[in-house]
């Protein structure tokens, strides 16, 4: 049988039918079935199943699976004289050879052809619930979220009974993610929306749920799936229940927050202020125990600034900027305090928040940009990826803290979790028995995992590289901010403030929006210089305005 792929698609190719001269009716004249042009007979494909394939079965039965997984990796290589039916069940029987050998890898490219073929493939149906198992094993980044996707919906629910509850809960929540990744939001609900709350991908799918719905603006039916995880992670019945409980909080007060400011009939925008003060509570309750607690505290700083709030929001930045987040990577902090300053009239202050900022990012934004044009090429990039994961990389400190926080989300970690799964597939197969290692199974895993892995590499050097242009982008973003308020204060230092920016300017300080407020939870204490760590949370900074002095 010819083959010119080192992949599995070699192993799972179409089989072959060789068939053997007709009969000798002349003298020297034989001919093959090609040189005659016809089609070769067909076999049934309930035809008996070869010596081979029999063996196979029997070996996969005992759980001798290394054994099982050679005899039929002949019969899917075309080694056998078996009909269609059983090279069907040959790769269906050698995937879960594979995965209970732990070759995960190998095992999802024979359900990959499986699923590729479609109800063509004897098998299709029988694969779905090992993909979901395969789900469990691999990363993300493996696409067994989009094999999941060419299921028909009737076939996901063939599984809808109590023995198999878990897996049809767990496919509902790959097929609402597969949807979701296609645009398919409606279906998307319809499919997470099935997903019972016994299952452990619940609260995933009702945080997807809560998102699909933002995507579709449709705040209402967010803000109660993103409650229903609030109330599954209270009662502990999610997985990383801390963790989605932060996420569900902080993602609650963004939609409040854009919910709170519209646009009206005119393109005036306009401020709710209920569904504001929702949003600066729900900030509120991200604890700062979690990784998301300073970015809820910055992203509360712009709506405390919105709600003419100001003082609140200087001390949330006060905040950011403590020693106890030197590494904290807020740009946009210093934009919201130039533009307070500016709106007190304090222009010296503003003109000061300015040229911090340039001093601190300029050299971070010529540093980002040296660093990137250092790495040649994906693989260049993932190294420095494993680099940097590792604390290994020889970054300029001004930038490493920057580069480790723009390099750790989870989709990065996913593909980094994908190249570790197949390093240690290589390994485990570098270790096995030569029968099974030097056989043409053993090089075809072995193949497959190599093309994977570099694949894996290259998808991860492209994400590290987006993520370096996104930090520069925001970066010239910000810079260019900063220059029109540098532009708004030389212009007001020449002509004055107008008549609707003093009126402005007085509202919010009749409002005392610029002093702080004290109650029976708080009181006045004069900043000496030292930072309490209890105390973080609740920061204040007065900024008196002199826009009448």
């Amino acid at each position: 049988m010819a083959c010119d792929r080192a992949t599995w698609a070699a192993l799972l190719g179409a089989v072959t039918l060789v068939a053997s001269a007709g009969p000798a009716c002349a003298q020297e004249m034989v001919f093959t079935v090609e040189q005659t042009g016809q089609p070769p007979a067909p076999v049934a494909d309930d035809a008996p199943p070869s010596e081979t394939l029999a063996n196979g079965l029997r070996l996969y039965q005992a759980e001798r699976h290394r054994e099982a997984a050679v005899q039929l990796a002949r019969v899917v290589s075309g080694q056998s004289d078996d009909a269609t039916g059983g090279v069907h069940k040959a790769q269906f029987f050698l995937a879960k050879s594979l995965y209970h050998l732990r070759y995960y890898r190998g095992a999802l490219s024979l359900l990959e052809e499986i699923a590729q073929a479609g109800a063509t493939h004897r098998y299709f149906e029988p694969a779905l619930p090992w993909l979901a198992q395969l789900a469990t094993q691999l990363p993300d980044g493996a696409g067994i979220v989009e094999l999941v996707g060419r299921y028909p919906e009737a076939m996901v629910q063939t599984l809808d009974r109590d023995e198999t509850r878990e897996v049809h809960d767990h496919l509902l929540y790959l097929s609402g993610r597969h949807a979701y990744d296609q645009g398919d939001f409606d279906r998307a609900i319809a499919r997470l929306d099935g997903v019972t709350e016994r299952s452990p991908h619940y609260g995933r799918a009702r945080f997807l749920a809560a998102v699909t719905h933002v995507r579709q603006r449709h705040a209402q039916p967010a803000i109660a799936a993103f409650r229903e995880v609030l109330d599954a992670a209270e009662r502990g019945t999610i997985e990383e229940a801390d963790r989605m409980r932060n996420l569900a909080w902080i993602s609650l007060a963004r939609v409040y927050y854009t919910a709170a400011n519209r646009t009206d009939e005119r393109g005036e925008r306009t401020v709710d202020p209920l569904l504001l003060d929702n949003a600066v509570a729900a900030w509120d309750r991200v604890e700062p125990e979690s990784d998301l607690w300073l970015d809820a505290l910055f992203e509360q700083a712009w709506g405390l600034y919105v709600a003419h709030e100001e003082s609140r929001a200087m001390g949330n930045l006060f905040t950011l900027h403590s020693p106890y987040f030197e590494d904290a990577y807020y740009p946009e902090s210093f934009v919201i305090k130039a533009v307070v300053f500016f709106g007190a009239c304090q222009t010296e202050n503003a003109m000061a928040m300015i040229q911090q900022f340039h001093a601190r990012y300029d050299p971070v934004r010529s540093e980002l940009d040296q660093t990137l044009g250092g790495l040649e090429d994906n693989t260049a990039l993932y190294e420095f990826l494993v680099a940097v994961r590792g604390d290994a990389s020889s970054l300029p400190p001004r930038i490493r803290g920057v580069v480790a926080e723009a390099l750790s989300d989870r989709t990065l970690l996913r593909h980094l979790d994908y190249v570790r799964v197949l390093d240690a597939e290589l390994s485990r197969l570098s270790r096995e028995p030569e029968v099974f290692r030097d056989s043409a199974l053993g090089d075809r895993l072995r193949a497959d995992v190599t093309v994977t892995r570099s694949f894996a590499i290259d998808r991860a050097g492209e994400l590290v590289r987006g993520r370096f242009a996104r930090l520069i982008e925001e970066l010239d973003e910000l810079m260019t901010q900063m220059d029109l308020v540098e532009a708004e204060i030389y212009r007001v230092r020449r002509e004055g403030l107008t008549a609707e920016e003093r009126a402005e300017r007085e509202r919010i300080a009749n409002a005392g929006g610029l002093e702080v407020e004290v109650d029976e939870e708080h009181q006045i204490w004069p900043f000496d210089g030292e930072y309490w760590r209890d105390e973080l949370p609740f920061y204040r900074q007065q900024v008196s305005s002199i826009c009448t002095r």
